[in-house]
């Protein structure tokens, strides 16, 4: 049973919840009636709060200005789907060139401190995206939401194994904190937390594992998919554990049948990105994807930017409706996902059946064994001016490096990029660069992962 946190004294049950706590139970209150509303309301409820975006970007952003003027905006519009869409795209592109003229030169004192978050994303491009401590409070929210769908026991242990700073929580201990994090701690009493960094070898993840023996394990599907080949040809389980968490790379139903036949627990799996915060979170009645509406509107176009119909799959663009910081209006993310049907929960968020981005591939290590490379959150661009990379392993000794840059690189900026990569893969990989003026080269399915393994299988 879930027994909220009381801040009085004395008083464990009705609890009373501080300032913080109550600003997320207000949201998870408001985020149970939205999600079962009529899809109508639901859609003008999102429309009327991206229009207060558009006009504050109007007004306070220079990168809008033009761009929403030769879309036709004016302040007080009442915004459609139709006038949304013809409005251009976001890319990656625009965000790596223009982060001051896609800064507010006006942030309300009410939204918070103002926080940077950098990534790469699921397309090899670098990008910072500023955002407010409202933004970070919806997260929190929508954190919560997930652990409430799936009913989640936050009293039991939560490992995570995932992508961290070089020497941070490395095996065999690993790192250990009281709480499961922010949002979970500002309601619950909750269950410790350890972590692991994912450079460790997954011998070295399964060993760790077994001795947290956790309730719950977060990690990405394809460190999952080594995990469960190491677990099946050990013979080994996880008892205690209950379900296993996944972010960041796509699901794939093989995964989810042979974690069920090893571990004998579900996958639950969510949708986000650091630029937009979370963008769906999987259904625990039907498995399909429900759109965050509340803070996202995302549409699903096919190759001629027209909506995709239930089934079809298209190309993600996603509106934030909160960001007045940095608006992100029509972002093209760089992923793909079949749009979905009506769920059998009841709830009437949007849905996609399936998310249908790219995978990354493991790195095969020379003394044998494989693991995640941690390439993405790598700062190139402190380096040089990196706009797009791809690594590509040869061999398992060799890696070349196709990078597309602004300019040739001095030597010594191709050597501190190598020394940076090296370091992160934690092997000394002979480094090869491959540059590009303008695009990588992208394989027949159109498709174009960070990491490709070119190695042939065994």
């Amino acid at each position: 049973m879930r027994i909220i946190k009381s801040a009085i004294p004395g008083m464990q049950w009705p609890a009373v919840p501080d300032g913080r706590a109550a600003r997320l139970l207000a949201m998870l209150w408001q985020f149970g009636q939205s999600e079962r509303w009529p899809a109508g309301e639901l859609l003008d409820h999102q429309l009327r709060q991206l229009s207060l975006i558009l006009d504050h970007a109007r007004r306070h952003v220079p990168f809008y200005r033009e761009r929403l003027d030769k879309a036709g905006w004016s302040a007080g519009q009442m915004l459609t789907l139709d006038r949304l869409r013809g409005i251009p795209p976001l890319t990656r592109r625009d965000l790596q060139d223009g982060v001051s003229a896609l800064r507010s030169t006006v942030v309300l004192q009410q939204l918070g401190d103002v926080q940077e978050s950098r990534s790469s994303g699921s397309t090899g491009q670098p990008v910072l995206v500023l955002r407010s401590a409202l933004d970070g409070l919806l997260w929190q929210a929508n954190t919560l939401r997930d652990h409430h769908w799936h009913g989640r026991d936050p009293s039991l242990k939560l490992a995570a194994i995932r992508a961290v700073p070089a020497g941070a929580a490395d095996p065999p201990l690993g790192a250990m904190a009281t709480g499961w994090g922010p949002a979970s701690e500002a309601l619950y009493a909750t269950g410790p937390a350890a972590l692991l960094s994912l450079n460790a070898h997954i011998d070295k993840q399964a060993a760790w594992l077994r001795n947290q023996a956790p309730g719950y394990l977060l990690t990405y599907p394809s460190n999952l998919a080594a995990l469960l080949d190491h677990f099946s040809a050990a013979g080994a389980k996880l008892p205690g554990l209950r379900a296993v968490l996944t972010v960041g790379e796509t699901v794939t139903p093989r995964l989810r049948l042979q974690c069920r036949e090893v571990l004998g627990v579900d996958i639950e799996d969510a949708y986000s990105s650091q630029e937009l915060g979370y963008i769906a979170l999987q259904c625990p009645v039907s498995g399909q994807y429900h759109v965050m509406a509340e803070c996202v509107l995302v549409e699903v176009l096919d190759d001629e930017g027209r909506p995709c119909a239930q089934g079809e799959t298209g190309r993600l663009v996603v509106s934030s409706l909160h960001n007045q910081v940095m608006p992100l209006i029509r972002y093209e993310i760089g992923d793909y996902a079949t749009v979905g049907q009506p769920c059998a929960c009841g709830r009437t968020l949007p849905t996609l059946e399936r998310i249908a981005g790219r995978e990354r591939n493991m790195l095969r290590l020379p003394g044998g064994g494989r693991r995640w490379p941690v390439i993405g959150p790598l700062p190139y661009r402190d380096v040089a001016p990196v706009r797009r990379f791809q690594m590509i392993q040869h061999s398992l000794e060799e890696l070349e490096v196709r990078l597309v840059v602004d300019r040739a690189l001095s030597a010594e900026e191709e050597s501190r990029l190598a020394r940076m990569i090296t370091d992160s893969l934690g092997h000394p990989f002979r480094i090869r660069f491959s540059r590009f003026e303008k695009e990588l080269p992208r394989p027949a399915s159109g498709k174009l992962e960070d990491f490709v393994c070119a190695i042939p299988a065994d």
